[in-house]
């Protein structure tokens, strides 16, 4: 227990040790084994947003430059597929809070008359592509601590939706410690320092410390077609989008839908010093949101919408590139100094989070694919308004998916 206590006084978070007495050997245990794997370097990161570089428009291959190859960009996927070369993974570590619900976002029914959940959605459409190509896609899924249970007991019970269980890799996100406003950690029980999942961009990082990074590894993948779970639209594995980014020998892809306005509140894809980069909406000036390129167009016109092509040997090379941490201000649940849980409804702790956006800016280059916004972007974001499950079913109907 000294190289705990004396680590703890080092850092001046000697508090994880309050309820120290009044625990089990074997929550004493518990507690010491989590600490020794605690990353403390969060709490002298630097947080602030490092100066922006050079910001410029990158080129994109159009809805209708691309559909003159289509069938082209098609068979070059499909044949990617069916060679063994293509993998997905879903991003699904976070819950449906924000939409009422205290499960799995995956989870969440967005039928009507008939049940259909999030994760139904997705599998059906990577199943679209595996039933064309005669072939399995391997589907590796980043769950978190709190919902990694929920989401395979979720997924057994419903049969995969009919996707081949033994083609399904689960894999948990890393955890980072929760910071009060005071810099000190918080504990989630007298046993357990409060963590929570370390971002979207941690998933890289987090499957090559996994189980599942072995199938990874031995499958002979090349290309990992990486997306969020609050999409129920999101085309996955992509036979065109597949062919398009490897005939053009760059080192990834990443799937936009042309802005609504330009003050919408999306990241675009743009170039910094020359490399492909994605610049959130808060980060534009007017100048930069309403600038208009030759033909009379928004010079930044393209939104991101999570769904990223990355070459597996390319991915390998910046493993030891840090992304950088963003800081969220957010409100959670934790032990008050009494060992009372208090349950807060405003922010009032620092979650620190990796984000999948930065992981294009390392690349040598990347092929932004516009795709068409009412057939593959419907975001579950909201409980009502914008981004939300209404809206969501709007444009399900109107791809004919029955609710």
């Amino acid at each position: 227990m000294n190289e705990i206590t004396d680590k703890l006084a080092a850092e001046g978070q000697l508090h994880l040790l309050k309820f120290a007495d009044e625990l089990t050997e074997s929550e004493k245990e518990k507690l010491f084994a989590q600490i020794r794997e605690l990353d403390f370097s969060i709490l002298n990161y630097d947080c602030t947003e490092s100066a922006r570089g050079k910001i410029e428009p990158i080129p994109a291959l159009s809805i209708s430059e691309s559909e003159n190859k289509k069938g082209r960009y098609r068979e070059i996927g499909l044949n990617a597929v069916r060679e063994g070369k293509i993998g997905a993974l879903l991003l699904a570590g976070g819950q449906g809070s924000r939409l009422g619900f205290d499960k799995p976002k995956g989870m969440f029914n967005i039928g009507v008359k008939k049940e259909l959940y999030i994760f139904e959605c997705l599998i059906n459409n990577l199943l679209k592509v595996s039933n064309d190509a005669g072939a399995d896609i391997p589907l590796f899924i980043m769950t978190s601590i709190q919902n990694n249970e929920d989401t395979i007991d979720f997924l057994e019970k419903h049969d995969y939706f009919g996707y081949n269980k033994s083609s399904v890799h689960f894999f948990i996100q890393d955890q980072l410690p929760v910071v009060g406003t005071d810099g000190k950690f918080l504990l989630a029980a007298k046993d357990e320092v409060l963590t929570a999942p370390n971002g979207n961009g941690g998933w890289y990082a987090s499957l090559l410390r996994s189980e599942a990074y072995n199938h990874l590894k031995n499958s002979g993948i090349e290309w990992i077609n990486v997306f969020a779970v609050d999409n129920v639209l999101q085309q996955i594995a992509d036979p065109c989008f597949i062919g398009a980014v490897i005939d053009s020998g760059m080192s990834c892809g990443s799937k936009v839908v042309a802005k609504s306005a330009p003050e919408e509140r999306v990241g675009v894809m743009c170039l910094e010093d020359g490399r492909p980069s994605i610049i959130e909406y808060y980060e534009m000036s007017d100048e930069i949101l309403h600038q208009l390129d030759s033909n009379g167009n928004l010079a930044y016109k393209y939104g991101v919408i999570l769904n990223y092509l990355f070459n597996i040997s390319e991915l390998d090379k910046i493993v030891g590139f840090e992304l950088p941490l963003h800081r969220a201000f957010k409100a959670v649940s934790c032990l008050d100094d009494y060992g009372n849980v208090i349950n807060s409804d405003k922010p009032n702790a620092y979650k620190f989070e990796t984000l999948v956006l930065d992981m294009v800016k390392p690349q040598k280059n990347c092929l932004v694919y516009e795709v068409e916004r009412c057939r593959e972007f419907a975001p579950v974001k909201n409980k009502v308004g914008v981004d939300s499950v209404d809206s969501a079913r709007e444009l399900l109907k109107l791809n004919n998916i029955e609710l």
